[in-house]
């Protein structure tokens, strides 16, 4: 059963723009899966984080696929290590490559390894404000439509800023 998918993507370490290209690119190769569309790329400032550091580079993709939610992320997961990213055990920590499944078509996943919808995402505006972009209509499972936590989200900033080619 195939379902769309909807990938955050962000990082703020080595590049980040460039980071979340090459990412891309490496999406298209997914086995069972098609890229969609991408958002444009927004810049925002780190929440919740004890240290200072860059702001991040954020968008979001979707993904139309044939694998399963888990094999989903664990090609996520080995992206991301591609990339340099080393999981830590403090959240929010600096980063080269993040891949978080936001959402898995209306399915609601929620195990030690895997939560869909990603728990976070409606209390966010660098994963609401490109996910609207490219998907305006889109639910939350459990919560609604996505583009009514924008209000709640109002005070984080985040811009557009350039997007790198990735095709």
């Amino acid at each position: 059963m195939a379902a769309i998918a909807y990938i955050g993507l962000g990082g703020n370490l080595k590049h980040p723009r460039r980071q979340l290209a090459r990412a891309l690119a490496e999406l298209e190769h997914v086995p069972r899966t098609c890229l969609i569309t991408v958002s444009h790329n927004y810049l925002s400032a780190p929440l919740e984080c004890s240290e200072t550091q860059p702001d991040y580079v954020n968008a979001v993709a979707a993904l139309h696929t044939a694998l399963s939610p888990r094999a989903l992320l664990a090609r996520l997961r080995v992206i991301e290590r591609r990339h340099g990213r080393r999981r830590r055990d403090e959240r929010n920590a600096p980063r080269t490559l993040d891949l978080d499944l936001l959402l898995f078509g209306r399915r609601r996943v929620a195990d030690h390894a895997l939560t869909i919808p990603h728990p976070r995402m409606h209390e966010r505006a660098f994963v609401l404000v490109p996910l609207r972009e490219i998907a305006p209509a889109v639910t939350i499972p459990g919560r609604g439509l996505a583009r009514r936590w924008l209000r709640r989200v109002h005070g984080q900033r985040i811009v557009r800023t350039r997007t790198h080619a990735w095709r």
